[in-house]
């Protein structure tokens, strides 16, 4: 009979084995010829999650074993986690998982999967309360690259209804829509939807909370009580290298997590897609704030 012993189900044993079993192809990268690394090489992994390659071997040979709950967030999404698997290893890192019925920055493997399918196409996933909590290459291509804001900062509603006078946090050059009304109000009544969905949630009660005291347009758009989900949009992006393109903004929800897949696209044989496509290949620019 075989035995099978405790010894590689800590924090760091865990992640190496979640690691070693995810292919590269599945995380949307490619593969080299003569690689031989089956699953994400640490570097990968920690470019993935947003943390640094040393951090991630640390946490491997168990020099650090009490990660914040964001790192072990992005770690989750990072390797594809089922939720099950996400909540243990919430648990491994001496946390307390993610309650049912609060706002989920998880990204289940299924919807990895086909966001690595989309290519250069520019896609985000934001949770319910429109916390960003993944890019890829293409997005940061067309707007700017988020991971130069700290992580609590990139919200579509803070970068709609500043509270401090600062700067956009998501797009780092100018963006219009045809109506730019229209948009604040979906982005407001999609909120008050997620506190239908979420009553029990602290961080999206705090947002609320925030906007409403410090906002006045978020205040009186609030006030108005409309319920109703941001689906869709018309933007003009104001990117320094290829100029203006106008570009259609789609918002796909996920299910019971309620997560918004948002898709940017051109009309296809225009200028726009031209200039799309001009902006992913030349990969992100670095750029003021607006």
């Amino acid at each position: 009979m075989d035995v099978v012993t405790t010894s590689g189900t800590g924090l760091g044993a865990m992640i190496r084995t979640w690691r070693d079993r995810l292919p590269p192809s599945a995380a949307g990268l490619g593969t080299a010829r003569g690689r031989r690394a089956a699953g994400l090489r640490r570097e990968e992994l920690a470019d993935l999650a947003g943390v640094s390659v040393d951090y991630v071997v640390r946490l491997e040979q168990g020099r650090a074993s009490t990660p914040s709950a964001s790192v072990v967030a992005s770690l989750a999404r990072a390797l594809q986690l089922s939720t099950a698997e996400r909540d243990h290893l919430y648990r491994l890192a001496r946390l307390v998982p993610p309650a049912d019925g609060s706002v989920s920055d998880h990204v289940p493997p299924g919807v990895q999967r086909v966001l690595a399918r989309l290519g250069d196409v520019a896609v985000a996933v934001f949770a319910a309360d429109w916390q960003l909590v993944w890019w890829n290459r293409g997005w940061s291509a067309l707007l700017g690259d988020p991971s130069a804001s700290p992580p609590g900062l990139r919200n579509f509603a803070r970068d709609r209804f500043p509270v401090d006078g600062g700067p956009a946090h998501l797009a780092r050059w100018p963006v219009s829509e045809a109506d730019r009304d229209a948009t604040d109000a979906a982005v407001v009544s999609d909120l008050r939807r997620a506190t239908g969905r979420f009553p029990l949630d602290h961080r999206l009660a705090a947002l609320v909370r925030e906007l409403g005291a410090a906002n006045e347009r978020f205040a009186a758009l609030w006030a108005t009580g409309q319920v109703a989900a941001h689906r869709e949009d018309h933007k003009t992006i104001h990117h320094p290298s290829v100029g203006p393109v106008v570009v259609d903004c789609d918002v796909l929800t996920d299910g019971d997590t309620e997560l918004k897949i948002v898709i940017m696209t051109a009309v296809p044989g225009s200028e726009d897609e031209t200039k799309l496509r001009l902006a992913t290949i030349a990969g992100p620019v670095v750029g003021a704030q607006t």
